[in-house]
């Protein structure tokens, strides 16, 4: 099956650029020069994964990930960024981006990034690999990869989903933040190490009765991240 792929890029000739690659590795690209054309083409088309330029004319970028998250929380979403400063990587993080990739950048490394993301979001679709974890006032399934609170669903990003399962699969499991980046994130990321804790930090306050003391997900100084034991 291809999968279908959302470039939202003004520049016409880095958007070109991306395209011709990822044509070449037999996905579908549809293109779009601004966020509000973005985002009408992401609600007609439902790509499998958007690539976000940070500096778009109307609404940026850190808006419209923002939206999509909300809408399709499904949607990967890489972030592009030209200026390759903290506060940009860590702006697009705290709004559901689940990874970025600072310009110039080389076209098999995003092409790595994109099919990484595709195949851990991917990785639980087979049937035989359904189950329910319980724990608390949380639910998961992990055939229909959903997670629920209280019975209600939590909009969750692909990684987040990916993390609780891990964590709730592992309870009392102290991990590194190296050992999540390998699990969540795959051996072939080259990122800053700080999305392990914006993830940890947008997932604690969906499931968490009070993020800034929490009961589930605790943090073992000096390590990482664990699944407190009922």
């Amino acid at each position: 099956m291809q999968r279908k792929i959302m470039i939202i890029e003004d520049e016409d000739s880095i958007r070109g650029f991306i395209k011709i690659n990822f044509h070449r590795e037999n996905f579908v690209v549809i293109e779009a020069a601004s966020g509000e054309e973005g985002l009408s083409k992401i609600r007609l088309e439902k790509p499998d994964v958007v690539l976000l330029d940070v500096m778009l004319p109307g609404i940026d970028g850190f808006q419209v990930c923002e939206r999509v998250r909300k809408e399709f929380p499904q949607i990967g979403i890489i972030m592009l960024t030209a200026r390759g400063q903290d506060m940009d990587r860590i702006s697009g993080l705290e709004f559901g981006a689940d990874d970025y990739v600072v310009k110039p950048f080389n076209p098999i490394e995003l092409i790595l990034r994109v099919k990484a993301l595709l195949r851990r979001s991917g990785e639980d679709d087979k049937p035989d690999n359904s189950k329910i974890i319980s724990c608390r006032t949380l639910k998961l399934d992990t055939y229909a990869k959903t997670a629920y609170k209280n019975n209600l669903e939590i909009s969750l990003t692909p990684k987040e989903y990916l993390l609780i399962k891990l964590f709730m699969e592992n309870p009392g499991r102290a991990f590194t933040r190296d050992e999540l980046l390998n699990i969540v994130w795959g051996y072939d990321f080259v990122g800053d190490a700080k999305i392990v804790d914006v993830n940890i930090r947008r997932l604690r306050a969906k499931i968490e009765e009070d993020s800034s003391n929490p009961t589930c997900l605790e943090t073992v100084w000096g390590t990482g991240y664990r699944w407190r034991k009922e």
